[in-house]
């Protein structure tokens, strides 16, 4: 190989190299030109009041901090709760800690909720507030959550009701739009959120007696038409027939407390079991009835003796069944 060959591949190697390195100096520089900034956020929970099933909301006041480097954020402004039917004008205070903007904002917001009913009184709901920022998208601007400093109140008291789990947690929104900017490449954004989730358990048996009482009342006194005569017609009926109404009524009493739902709810369940339990006590009554006018006097009262052990240990079975089903789910 002569020195000229050498002088070259030396020049070729040289040239490579320096390729090579100017590839990585500006991957490199373009990598940390997008590595998204940080925002360390965090929220402390200070009532929740307010709640309402029948409208589909609640109300929670709360402070929200956010401690970041990037000066040409401007959270003050540039945050929203998407699933909030209202905000109140947040209190703010924006100060500097060791070079970095903090924010704090004292929030109210009145929230969208999708009760769960099904198991109502004995029902578990599951309190969501999601923070998004209204300008930056993931690849600017990133939370970190505060779980240390994130908590509620100590002395926060939801009448009513026991907070059994309370956390905060960041994930990612995905819009599948481009919101009319079609200079995009991409034809949806992702934004970062803060998510403050908490429990709520209900104290239910009062609740529960205060709710159905009325309806088992009526079903104690549809019980009564087992031990009256047969001879005595007008009460045997007229006694189950009002038991009806008295369920019937209490049944759209509670319905107005609650959100319009497909779901057979324990409500449902309870009073569509006291329905047909005095539909059967009804239709024994009649069957007691024709034998008795038959003069077959001994099997009128078995029937009615029979009728009457079965449609209440039936009843009884039943409403404990699904009660401790509802507690148990």
């Amino acid at each position: 190989m002569t020195i000229l060959h050498i002088a070259t591949m030396k020049k070729l190697l040289l040239s490579v190299f320096t390729v090579c390195i100017f590839t990585i100096q500006v991957f490199s520089n373009t990598t940390e030109k997008t590595k998204p900034d940080t925002v360390s956020i965090g929220a402390y929970v200070l009532s929740v009041h307010d709640i309402s099933f029948r409208d589909n909301e609640y109300t929670m006041r709360y402070w929200l901090w956010m401690l970041y480097n990037n000066p040409n954020f401007d959270l003050t402004s540039q945050v929203e709760v998407p699933n909030a039917k209202a905000i109140e004008k947040p209190e703010i205070l924006v100060d500097t800690i060791e070079g970095q903007t903090w924010v704090l904002m004292k929030m109210k917001s009145i929230m969208k909720q999708s009760w769960q009913v099904r198991h109502y009184p004995f029902d578990k709901q599951y309190l969501k507030i999601r923070i998004e920022n209204t300008l930056f998208d993931k690849d600017q601007l990133i939370f970190v959550a505060d779980t240390t400093g994130s908590k509620f109140d100590p002395d926060l008291n939801v009448d009513g009701w026991k907070i059994t789990a309370f956390n905060v947690n960041t994930n990612e929104k995905e819009y599948t739009t481009n919101f009319g900017d079609f200079s995009l490449e991409k034809q949806n954004s992702t934004y970062a959120a803060f998510n403050i989730n908490m429990r709520l358990e209900r104290d239910a048996w009062g609740l529960f007696f205060k709710l159905f009482i009325g309806m088992y009342v009526a079903f104690l006194i549809t019980l009564i038409s087992f031990i009256l005569s047969q001879t005595v017609i007008e009460p045997r009926f007229g006694l189950p027939v009002g038991g009806l109404f008295a369920t019937v009524g209490n049944k759209y009493i509670i319905d107005t407390l609650l959100p319009e739902t497909s779901t057979f709810t324990l409500v449902d369940t309870l009073h569509t079991i006291t329905f047909l339990a005095i539909f059967v006590t009804i239709a024994i009554n009649a069957v007691s009835l024709r034998l008795h006018n038959q003069n077959k006097n001994s099997k009128a009262s078995a029937v009615n003796r029979i009728g009457l052990y079965v449609v209440t240990s039936g009843y009884i079975i039943l409403n404990i069944f699904f009660v401790v089903l509802a507690i148990l789910s």
